[in-house]
């Protein structure tokens, strides 16, 4: 895997999502290598949080601008050509997005039936996590995000764009909730969440987590459940769906 660092007072350059992209990697293979490079990262930028990119970075980063022109989440900037300029705004623009999740936050208890696709979602969930390297493109861009909650790193790639996906609202929900169960949000996709925490849970917390999957996306009756609860109790990762084709894709 190669990695690309930016200077954030860089010229805007090809595949960057704003002037706060501080790498791109290309080759990925392995969320592993992802994760050592998002540690190498995170410290440099302290403390600033790290969000990366995941499932089809172009698809990712053409609905995060359409999702951004939600009126709840609608900042205008300065289109300037001057580096220092165009950074200022898209820290402002960050800031607004990071303050307008935080103030309008939806309350976890309103999430129920948002998705529809039941069986095939946990299904589609099981696959995920216990291959979570099909969760990455092969070009991750990374960024860094100031804000001071690991949960507003949201705010640098908000996302939910189509009728049927969570919007960014719900995906922030989503996020907090994950947090309470000891999970970092460290990437979002054209699909796909990613979470990570310092060490797999115990057998009793994973049930506690898949006890909120299966409050998200319904088919409580379904065997992928225990499977994916045996899954998390092994690994630092969680990959969710978010966007509303999500588990097609893995097809």
């Amino acid at each position: 895997m190669q990695v690309t660092r930016f200077d954030l007072l860089e010229p805007a350059l090809q595949g960057r999502l704003n002037s706060n992209t501080v790498a791109r990697l290309d080759g990925v293979e392995t969320f592993a290598e992802v994760l050592v490079a998002l540690d190498e990262l995170r410290a440099a930028h302290a403390p600033a949080r790290i969000l990366c990119t995941l499932d089809d970075v172009d698809q990712c980063a053409y609905t995060s601008g359409h999702a951004s022109l939600d009126d709840r989440l609608w900042f205008d900037t300065d289109d300037s050509d001057d580096p220092a300029t165009r950074h200022r705004a898209d820290n402002a623009r960050t800031a607004h997005i990071a303050a307008a999740l935080d103030a309008g936050s939806i309350a976890w208890e309103a999430l129920p039936g948002s998705r529809v696709g039941g069986e095939q979602d946990a299904a589609a969930l099981v696959e995920l996590n216990r291959e979570p390297d099909q969760a990455l493109d092969d070009v991750v861009l990374v960024q860094r995000v100031p804000v001071a909650r690991d949960d507003l790193a949201l705010a640098a790639v908000p996302n939910g764009y189509f009728t049927g996906d969570w919007d960014t609202f719900q995906n922030h929900a989503v996020v907090r909730r994950m947090a309470a169960h000891g999970y970092r949000h460290i990437g979002t996709g054209a699909e796909l969440l990613a979470f990570d925490r310092e060490s797999a849970p115990t057998p009793e917390a994973a049930r506690a987590v898949v006890a909120d999957l299966v409050h998200l996306y319904g088919a409580s009756g379904s065997a992928c459940w225990a499977e994916l609860t045996a899954l998390l109790a092994e690994r630092r990762l969680l990959i969710i769906g978010y966007g509303e084709d999500f588990a097609e894709q893995l097809a």
